[in-house]
């Protein structure tokens, strides 16, 4: 061995070594974006030390309340989510507010897919989110931790 390659060498966690937990996160008067950020941090395993971005790190996350939700009243006017039918024509638009009312679990994974990686390391991680509108989940058995995100306030 030379010089340079003496010394510490990069840990990478066997399959066995990776510990999965589960978390409960409240969702009443947390902001969207600043909560998908810290569950998109978590389905990944970046709060662990044993991080590995080619490995599936990451604990499962329930995510409950989630008509609580906490949105800017101009965000929710103001920003538009569009699709596209593929025929001539087939575009259709929703604000915030008409997305969030009609399924706030299926914008919060919209959001949280928006951040995780577009590749089948990351359709795995986003099986372990599961998210509930009201406080009731079906996932007592597991014994979720809960988990309090702090809410930032504008200094």
């Amino acid at each position: 061995m030379t010089k340079l390659t003496k010394g510490m060498r990069t840990y990478f966690p066997k399959a066995k070594e990776i510990n999965k937990r589960w978390y409960l996160i409240d969702a009443e008067g947390q902001s969207l974006g600043r909560l998908a950020t810290e569950v998109a941090k978590i389905l990944q395993g970046k709060n662990k030390a044993s991080y590995c971005p080619n490995l599936d790190t990451g604990d499962y996350v329930i995510v409950t309340n989630l008509a609580k939700l906490d949105i800017d009243q101009k965000k929710a006017i103001n920003k538009v989510y569009y699709r596209h039918s593929g025929y001539p024509g087939g575009i259709k638009a929703k604000s915030l507010q008409q997305y969030f009312s009609a399924t706030p679990e299926k914008l919060f994974r919209q959001v949280v897919w928006g951040m995780m990686p577009k590749n089948r390391l990351g359709r795995k991680m986003m099986k372990k989110l599961k998210v509930y509108s009201s406080e009731q989940h079906k996932h007592n058995a597991q014994k979720p931790t809960a988990l309090t995100i702090r809410r930032r306030v504008n200094a």
